[in-house]
């Protein structure tokens, strides 16, 4: 039979039923699931983070669970708890004042931008290297308001996941990406028209696999005005 939990117990709401080193162990617990998560983050990039920052992301996840945790569970000590959110808030104002400081610091835990676009066509080891593909890209894209990558001279794929757009003046032939691709099949190139690739959207000459991404494919090369 398990014991009668009594109200108001302040023994068992501030320590609860373990040694006082117990204490000392969630420190070393939280460090490494903490740098452990960090890492797991870093992995999975911004793009999945999206708005926040990946410090933020786990910021937020690690007070939820330790915040939740002891609001709704009765063997959960208030002072593991709280020990536990201090030690999140005050790593997570280390990283954030290292990052400020540091240059290095922050490559390593945000990353890097990473280009992705250069002179309307899409670069596929950028997209790679953000682990993305280019139907998403395009959705981001049209998101700054973009329908043709000929209007594109730069674009970067930031460490929070946003894309940051450079336009060109004027705009080139390129590929339109409005309407989406997979609701509009590519128009078919005729005679005298420029072509590009319908992956990548690099203008070339030729029925042969794009010299950049390998796609065959190819589609009217078009104006963002046309």
């Amino acid at each position: 039979m398990e014991p009668q939990i009594i109200p108001f117990d302040l023994a068992r709401m501030l320590l609860g039923d373990a040694p006082p080193l117990m204490l000392l162990e969630i420190v070393v617990r939280t460090l490494a699931i903490y740098i452990y998560t960090l890492l797991l983050l870093r992995w999975v990039g911004g793009r999945s983070i999206a708005q926040l920052s990946i410090v933020e992301f786990l910021l937020v996840i690690a007070l939820g669970s330790a915040v939740g945790d002891s609001l709704f569970y009765p063997e959960v000590p208030l002072l593991h708890a709280m020990l536990v959110v201090t030690l999140v808030v005050g790593l997570d104002k280390t990283i954030d004042s290292a990052i400020r400081r540091y240059r290095g610091v922050k490559r390593f835990v945000d990353g890097s931008p990473v280009a992705v676009i250069e002179d309307g066509h899409i670069l596929c080891h950028g997209i790679l290297a953000r682990k993305i593909g280019t139907m998403e890209l395009m959705e981001l894209l049209r998101m700054n308001g973009i329908e043709n990558l000929g209007q594109v001279r730069h674009a970067f794929m930031e460490a929070s996941g946003r894309v940051s757009v450079f336009h060109a003046n004027p705009p080139r032939p390129g590929l339109a990406i409005v309407p989406p691709l997979e609701l509009a099949a590519p128009a078919p190139v005729g005679p005298g028209d420029t072509a590009c690739c319908v992956n990548c959207g690099l203008v070339q000459e030729g029925t042969g696999a794009c010299h950049h991404c390998g796609e065959t494919a190819r589609t009217v090369a078009r104006t963002a005005s046309a």
